[in-house]
């Protein structure tokens, strides 16, 4: 099934997307785990003009960094030994469609396409081979990174923080393998990333029992399980596409902020 967030004049509502893929349903008896939206009360046409939102609300994202070997070494960074955990805020979640926006802080900004995790129940200490009973579906999920300031500042806050730097979506897929789906990014045409989930250094049950032993997951949290090689950059004007087998694909277009403060240089574009 495929569950989505969509914006209809009476505000946004939960529904699935219909056997045929032109058509959105009232969810059922499902719901996506988290979200306070009301169901689709009736059948409505789905097509390029209806407005999706990020199909996730969580309490959380959790990102795990450096879980493509080739990713790691692009950066010149060794494999962990345990997964590599990062937060990005609630904030940064923008849907489908939506423009991510490179702010004036930055002069690298760069795309990194990931297969995210959303979980349906509260959980703690899962064990891997219990990590299905806990997971819900999955999405395409971008972690937008500002490049230059995270090689500054040594960590990742800032540079995977700001406003609109986590597109996910279209829809939560719940019917799902994920031990080994192609996954891809796409840049204004150009095919930057291109692997499979079966390359992950930790695999997805291996991900979830891990971050579940450091913190209580939510119904509706993400887990964004890593990025493969082929990160760059993002200039103005651009639209980016992550495609995941099974998953459809996410689109954003690129611009940049429209609020530039005084004491701050003007961005250089990168090529």
């Amino acid at each position: 099934m495929r569950l989505v967030r969509v914006q209809t004049p009476d505000g946004p509502r939960q529904a699935q997307v219909g056997p045929s893929g032109d058509t959105l349903l009232p969810p059922g008896t499902s719901s996506i785990p988290g979200c306070g939206d009301p169901p689709l009360h009736s059948t409505m046409a789905f097509g390029a003009q209806t407005t999706l939102l990020a199909p996730v609300v969580p309490s959380k994202i959790l990102c795990i960094g450096r879980n493509y070997t080739a990713h790691a070494a692009e950066l010149g960074n060794t494999v962990p030994t345990r997964p590599l955990m990062f937060h990005k805020p609630t904030s940064s979640l923008i849907g489908p469609g939506a423009p991510i926006l490179l702010p004036p802080d930055s002069v690298r900004v760069e795309h990194e396409a990931e297969l995210g995790v959303v979980i349906g129940l509260r959980s703690r200490h899962v064990r891997p081979e219990a990590a299905g009973e806990v997971i819900f579906g999955y999405v395409c999920l971008n972690d937008v990174t500002a490049r230059d300031l995270q090689r500054a500042d040594g960590q990742f806050a800032r540079a995977k923080g700001f406003d609109t730097f986590c597109p996910a979506g279209p829809w939560i897929e719940t019917e799902l393998d994920p031990a080994d789906l192609a996954i891809e990014c796409e840049v204004a045409g150009e095919t930057r990333q291109k692997s499979r989930t079966s390359q992950m250094v930790f695999d997805v049950p291996t991900l979830v029992s891990a971050v579940s032993r450091v913190m209580t997951l939510f119904p509706g949290d993400v887990i964004a399980t890593g990025t493969p090689a082929g990160v760059g950059p993002l200039t103005a004007g651009c639209d980016v596409t992550v495609r995941i087998q099974g998953l459809g694909e996410l689109r954003n277009s690129v611009r940049r902020d429209g609020v530039v403060p005084d004491d701050l240089p003007t961005p250089i574009s990168q090529g």
